[in-house]
């Protein structure tokens, strides 16, 4: 309920001040991009104690079965505008040891960013507050197979979302007519979705035309999720920090 609330108060905003702004008067940007990610923290399931998460980009990429990451922008005249970013992995690996006990782990991961900006015009760039959600939806199925005892045979999926609400701000300074530095962070959760969460990145942008700027810069998101008791079988506790290298190809137009 709190992440249809959340949700629904975003999207009402969002078309309150859309309706009051006139069409031609927007400009609008599409990303494609590539994140060399890294995932690091620990996550616990059911009654199990909690493990240690440490995956690199190599091991992410020898394991990725789909990937999709996308940022969106429309800005108007005014000052107002809308950010949507969109981040999905999905990896599948298994191992065999010695003994013949097998292990089977997929990862679903998916993000997606909805804010609402106010764009203040500077002498040498621009400085964005913004305010949204950033959801979250991770779905992990683990199973292992024992050779000799297969009665111990185990399988565990856990499906968890949920919504926080964020905010934060966002600077893009004019270095020349070709380069521009870009520093953002926000906070968010506050108990409402996770414990906390929090995103920061910062980089550099090269217009290669008035049509294409090139995009790179470093990012890392945290988040503090706990669903359910400590302990019990419906436990679930999710402590990491996604972080890696972005590089993206972004449209004007």
């Amino acid at each position: 309920m709190k992440n249809k609330v959340l949700l629904s108060l975003l999207l009402s905003a969002i078309g309150t001040y859309s309706a009051c702004v006139s069409a031609d008067e927007w400009s609008y940007q599409l990303e494609p991009y590539l994140m060399v990610t890294s995932i690091k923290g620990d996550a616990t399931i059911g009654r199990t104690n909690t493990a240690d998460v440490d995956v690199d980009f190599g091991t992410i990429l020898d394991n990725l079965d789909a990937a999709a990451m996308v940022h969106f922008e429309a800005h108007h005249d005014s000052g107002w505008g809308v950010m949507f970013d969109y981040g999905f992995m999905d990896l599948g690996g298994d191992k065999t040891n010695d003994n013949g006990n097998s292990t089977d782990v997929s990862v679903r991961q998916g993000v997606l960013e909805l804010h609402a900006l106010y764009r203040n015009k500077l002498n040498d760039g621009f400085l964005d507050y913004f305010a949204g959600v950033r959801w979250w939806d991770n779905d992990i199925d683990v199973t292992l197979d024992f050779a000799i005892r297969p009665e111990k045979n185990f399988e565990k999926e856990v499906e968890a979302d949920w919504i926080d609400p964020v905010i934060g701000v966002r600077w893009i300074k004019n270095i020349d007519d070709k380069w521009m530095f870009l520093a953002q962070a926000d906070v968010g959760g506050f108990g409402l979705g996770s414990d906390f969460t929090s995103s920061v990145q910062s980089g550099v942008m090269y217009k290669i035309s008035d049509l294409m700027t090139l995009d790179l810069k470093y990012k890392a998101t945290w988040v503090d999720y706990e669903e359910g008791r400590a302990g019990q079988d419906g436990y679930f506790g999710y402590d990491t920090v996604t972080h890696g290298t972005v590089i993206g190809l972004a449209f004007n137009f």
